[in-house]
């Protein structure tokens, strides 16, 4: 029950989040800082960074040196949310077209699709190993 309670918090906060981003830049302002376009690819780059954490954790469970278990249930949430953060990203970087340094977040959007792409891959090794056990 908990980690669906906190899958949702993190899929309301992909959602709802990048929305309000956008709506304040369509003024076509670009400024210095912290831009809308660097907050939106910040929360992407955090939650990318999050489901490659728990990525990790799934796949130490499933070698035995953290917990018991095989570390499925944490592979197929590390591999949603990794999705999920990689169509996100692309969203962003198709709506944001400057480039690096104008404040657009495509850097940060290119970091969170790098740190899906991993999650999803440390969820697959793990997926593949737990397979592997149960037959």
């Amino acid at each position: 029950m908990r980690t669906k309670l906190i899958s949702f918090f993190i899929l309301c906060a992909c959602l709802l989040l990048p929305v309000i981003a956008y709506a304040e830049a369509a003024d076509g302002t670009v400024g210095y800082g912290f831009t809308p376009g660097r907050s939106w690819s910040t929360i992407d780059a955090g939650v990318g960074l999050l489901s490659a954490i728990l990525a990790w954790l799934s796949l130490s469970r499933s070698a035995g040196r953290f917990g018991t278990g095989s570390g499925r249930r944490g592979a197929v949430v590390a591999m949603v949310v990794g999705l999920i953060v990689i169509v996100y990203a692309g969203v962003h970087v198709t709506i944001f077209p400057g480039g690096p340094g104008t404040g657009d977040g495509r850097v940060g959007a290119y970091l969170a699709v790098v740190l899906g792409l991993t999650s999803m891959v440390l969820a697959g090794i793990t997926l593949s190993r737990s397979r592997r056990r149960a037959g």
